[in-house]
């Protein structure tokens, strides 16, 4: 129990150390690189609002997947009453062309490994 005061400034060093990285991120307001997505279309919105699409794409995708699948649904109503046909190639893909430049941007930059192209063919870039 001689050692105390060491041990104690040992943790504080350690700790403060490990914190670096996130304290000198956001210190400086460099976070590094977030990916901007271009979205070619005419249309005013996605399906649902962007913010939602963002973070529940994957989710809403799966839905539609059971939903077509196992209970027949071909059509989905959005949170503000617009009807949808339930089809990533004629819905998604209508404004989201580019997959170079709209899905892999956000795929690669999260590290995600989507495998709707092992069933439905890439657009064509």
């Amino acid at each position: 129990m001689y050692d105390k005061g060491r041990i104690i400034a040992g943790v504080v060093i350690f700790l403060i150390l490990l914190a670096f990285p996130l304290i000198y991120l956001s210190a400086s307001g460099e976070g590094g690189y977030v990916p901007q997505p271009v979205i070619v279309t005419e249309e005013e919105q996605c399906v649902e609002p962007a913010e939602y699409m963002r973070k529940k794409h994957m989710e809403l995708l799966e839905d539609w997947k059971e939903g077509v699948v196992r209970g027949g649904t071909r059509t989905y109503v959005a949170s503000d009453g617009t009807e949808y046909d339930v089809s990533l190639v004629e819905t998604c893909l209508d404004c989201h062309t580019n997959k170079a430049e709209f899905c892999d941007q956000c795929h690669d930059y999260v590290g995600a490994k989507p495998y709707c192209w092992d069933c439905h063919q890439a657009p064509e870039e």
